[in-house]
C-alpha cells in the first residue's frame, strides 16, 4: 500500500512538479515527453537492468498483472486523448480519479492478502526468518565492502598539494549556503536537532514561501488595507509583518525543545519540502527551455531525454540496489506504480488545472510525432513484459532484460532521428 502512496509520491514528486511547470508554462509537449520517456526509461531500461542482474526470479502473479494492466490501461487512455487533439476537464479529472481507484483496489487486495497470510504465517515463519536473515546479512556485507572500498579510494586520492585541498573544499563551500537556506525554511522534525533561531526563522519565512508558490492565483502585490483605513500595503508585506511578529514572539517565549516530534512540524516540513521540489523543477524547466533555444532543439526532445533521465535516474539506482540486496521482485514491482503515479496524478493534475482555465471549452493538444513514438514504445515495453513474464509462468528470464535495454536504446535512436529531421 505504501508503494502506491507515500513511496510513489516521494519518487515521483520531481516528475509531478516538472509536468505542472511545463504545462502551466505553455510547454505541454515537454511535459508529455518527460512523463512518457520517464515511463519508458523505467519500464524498459530499469526493468531490463534488474532482469539482467538478478534473473531468473519469480514475481507474485496477482500484483504483477494488476500493476501492468492498470498502467497499460492508463497509457492507452492518455494515448486516445492525445490523438483526439483535445482534452476536457472531466477527462483530466478522470486521470486523477483512475489513480485513486487504483490505490483503493490495491488496498482491497492487500486486505485480502493479509487475511490469507495470517493462516499461512505459522507454516512459513521459519522460512521467512531465514530469508530475512539472508537479506540482512547480504546488506551488511555490501555495507562492509562499500566502506572498505571507500576507505581505499580516499587514501589513494587524498590530496597532497595545497591547490588540490582548495579544490576539494569548493563543494563544501557551496553546501553551506544551501544547507542554511533549507534550515531557514524547512523545520527540523527531530527534537535533538531543534534550534530556537531556526524554528523562529521557519515561522517568519515559511508563510512567505507558500505565498510565493501561490502567486499564479494571488498576486504578491495585491493591495491590502492594513493598520490604517486609507493605506494600502502589498500582500507580501502584510504576510511578512504578521509572520515576523509571530517569529519574534516564539523566540522570546520558547526556550526549550519539544520532548517528542510534533505532527504540525512534520506537516510543515513536508509542505516546504514539496515547495522546494516544485521551485527546483520550475527552474530546471526554464534551464531546459533556454538550452533548447541555444542549441535549436525541440522541447519534445528535451523532455524525452534530459528531463526524463534527470527525474528517473533515482529509480534506476534505487531499484538496482534493491535487486542487489536480494529482492529483485520488489525492485521490479516498484517499476510500474511510480511511473503510473507520474502519468495519472502528475500529468493529470497539470491538465486539470489547464483545462479548468478554459472550461467549458476543451484544451487543445498539438500533435507531434515524437510523442506518438514515445507512446508506442511505452506500450510495447508494457505489453512485452506482461506477455513474456506470463508465458514463462511469472518468472523473469534474463534474455528479456537484454531485449528491454535494446528496446530503449532503439527508442532513443528513433527519437533523435525524428528530432533531426522534424521542422
Amino acid at each position: 500500500m505504501g508503494a502506491v502512496t507515500l513511496l510513489a509520491l516521494g519518487n515521483g514528486a520531481p516528475d509531478v512538479f516538472a509536468s505542472v511547470a511545463a504545462v502551466r508554462g505553455g510547454q505541454p509537449r515537454t511535459g508529455f515527453g518527460a512523463i512518457l520517456s520517464a515511463g519508458t526509461f523505467v519500464s524498459a531500461f530499469v526493468v531490463g537492468f534488474v532482469a539482467i542482474y538478478a534473473a531468473p526470479f519469480a514475481v507474485d502473479p496477482a500484483p504483477f498483472i494488476r500493476d501492468v494492466l492498470f498502467y497499460l490501461t492508463a497509457a492507452l487512455f492518455l494515448f486516445y486523448v492525445y490523438l483526439s487533439a483535445e482534452i476536457f476537464l472531466w477527462q483530466a479529472i478522470g486521470f486523477v480519479g483512475f489513480y485513486l481507484f487504483f490505490v483503493g483496489f490495491v488496498f482491497w487486495m492487500d486486505m485480502g492478502y493479509n487475511s490469507g497470510s495470517k493462516i499461512k504465517s505459522a507454516a512459513r515463519g521459519e522460512v521467512g526468518l531465514v530469508n530475512n536473515l539472508e537479506v540482512h546479512k547480504g546488506l551488511e556485507e555490501m555495507d562492509c565492502e562499500y566502506g572498505e572500498l571507500k576507505g581505499r579510494l580516499e587514501d589513494r586520492i587524498k590530496p597532497k598539494f595545497g591547490f588540490l585541498k582548495v579544490l576539494q573544499k569548493i563543494p563544501k563551500a557551496w553546501d553551506v549556503p544551501v544547507s542554511v537556506l533549507l534550515k531557514l525554511t524547512i523545520p527540523q522534525i527531530s527534537p535533538s536537532e531543534w534550534s530556537r533561531f531556526y524554528q523562529s526563522a521557519n515561522i517568519a519565512l515559511c508563510p512567505l514561501a507558500l505565498l510565493y508558490s501561490c502567486k499564479s492565483f494571488m498576486p504578491l502585490n495585491h493591495p491590502i488595507i492594513f493598520l490604517f483605513p486609507n493605506s494600502h500595503f502589498p500582500l507580501w508585506l502584510v504576510v511578512l509583518f504578521g509572520s515576523c511578529s509571530l517569529a519574534i514572539l516564539h523566540y522570546i517565549v520558547e526556550k526549550e525543545p519539544p520532548k517528542t516530534e510534533q505532527i504540525s512540524v512534520v506537516i510543515v516540513a513536508f509542505v516546504m519540502s514539496v515547495f522546494w521540489i516544485s521551485f527546483t523543477a520550475g527552474e530546471l524547466l526554464n534551464c531546459l527551455v533556454a538550452l533548447g533555444v541555444l542549441l535549436e532543439l525541440s522541447p519534445a526532445l528535451l523532455g524525452l531525454t534530459v528531463l526524463a533521465w534527470g527525474n528517473s535516474v533515482g529509480d534506476l539506482v534505487a531499484d538496482v540496489a534493491v535487486a542487489k540486496a536480494g529482492q529483485p521482485a520488489m525492485a521490479m514491482a516498484g517499476c510500474f506504480a511510480g511511473p503510473m503515479f507520474n502519468m495519472l496524478f502528475g500529468l493529470g493534475t497539470a491538465l486539470a488545472i489547464q483545462t479548468a482555465d478554459v472550461f467549458p471549452e476543451a484544451y487543445e493538444l498539438h500533435f507531434h510525432v515524437s510523442i506518438v513514438v514515445a507512446f508506442v514504445f511505452l506500450l510495447l515495453s508494457l505489453m512485452g513484459s506482461l506477455l513474456v513474464v506470463t508465458w514463462h509462468r511469472f518468472r523473469v528470464p534474463r534474455f528479456w532484460g537484454f531485449c528491454l535495454v535494446g528496446l530503449y536504446i532503439f527508442f532513443i535512436g528513433v527519437s533523435l532521428i525524428i528530432a533531426k529531421f522534424s521542422v
